[in-house]
């Protein structure tokens, strides 16, 4: 998305509160590119987030998002144009410095992509924010929920999810690594998160449910009903000091768990993982940048099982070839079926 205009970040992340219940919502407006958050955005995220922990006209906050999904993750073109670009100014701003004011680690350091994975362990990259929220926090999850929006399903207070959610994140299949990884085997369990990372495969609302992942889930069209009556119920619960009481609580029993620890270790990790020697005719990021990022990550998904593609089109017509194929197989059984 070079070459077009990037939305602002006050375009992308949208802000309200009602100070009657308590209640403010952020809402992720970036449909069509499914929500995925810039640089900027990530950051006015953090803030937004901040300024509600100390606002007392709130209480719960509500997160979704606009359109058919709650989002893929973080906007990747801009990504990799931010670590590619000669200009320092603009990698410098995601790191709240102003341009000019230091010199950017340079190539063939550790430090430049260490940098990166350092900051997303810090609350304030909008990474892990939510963790340092003192409110309660409520994720609306719909469609897709990738990569850096699954981190948010991970540091989430309540997950409440549409039974058409696809939980995952891209960067198992492409990358190996995610900055949430220790805090997603704690809450999915170490079973089950290992079938997520070594298959890369994104998991249902189902599946995310029985891993105790998820508080509920509901028909689409009853979803934001069903968030409504948790953010009612809490906002109507005990006092906003006694919420706050809790919250300290509960990151206590967190940290304890190690959830701070885990989030160094995974960006130390990930910081490595350039390293990694990659395997013949294995997908590259960078160049599926050069060649058309869309295509070629269409073409890498077509070699895994149907069921478990991480796009959704690929699944649905992977699906309706399987129901052709069964059809033909068996044409007495359809014609019964359509009687």
């Amino acid at each position: 998305m070079a070459e077009a205009r990037r939305p602002s970040a006050e375009e992308i992340i949208r802000y309200e509160k009602d100070p009657k219940t308590k209640i403010a919502t952020i809402t992720f407006t970036r449909p069509d590119y499914l929500n995925a958050p810039t640089a900027a955005a990530r950051l006015r995220y953090s803030d937004l987030l901040y300024q509600a922990g100390v606002d007392d006209q709130v209480k719960v906050v509500v997160i979704r998002g606009a359109g058919e999904d709650l989002g893929s993750g973080a906007d990747l073109p801009e990504f990799m144009e931010l670590q590619n670009a000669e200009d320092e100014g603009p990698r410098l701003a995601e790191f709240r410095i102003p341009p000019g004011a230091v010199k950017y680690p340079p190539r063939g350091t550790f430090r430049r992509g260490a940098s990166v994975g350092a900051w997303y362990a810090s609350p304030q990259s909008g990474i892990r924010t939510l963790q340092d929220f003192k409110k309660i926090s409520i994720l609306e999850v719909k469609g897709y929920c990738y990569g850096w929006h699954f981190y948010q399903a991970a540091d989430a207070d309540l997950v409440i999810s549409s039974d058409d959610a696809l939980f995952g994140h891209p960067s198992f299949r492409y990358y190996g690594w995610g900055p949430r990884m220790w805090w997603w085997t704690q809450t999915m369990g170490i079973r089950k998160f290992q079938e997520m990372v070594y298959t890369g495969r994104p998991f249902t609302a189902a599946e995310m449910y029985d891993c105790n992942f998820l508080n509920s889930v509901v028909p689409r069209e009853d979803l934001e009903a069903e968030v409504d009556r948790y953010a009612i119920a809490c906002a109507r619960n005990r006092p906003t000091d006694t919420i706050f009481q809790q919250k300290m609580f509960f990151e206590v029993f967190k940290q304890f768990q190690g959830e701070y620890l885990g989030s160094l270790l995974g960006s130390t990790f990930e910081s490595l993982g350039g390293a990694a020697a990659r395997d013949e005719d294995e997908f590259d990021m960078h160049e599926g940048l050069d060649t058309g990022l869309a295509g070629a990550v269409k073409d890498n998904d077509r070699k895994f099982p149907p069921e478990w593609r991480l796009s959704k089109s690929g699944r649905a017509k992977a699906s309706k070839t399987a129901k052709g194929k069964a059809e033909k197989a068996d044409p007495k059984k359809t014609k019964k079926k359509k009687k």
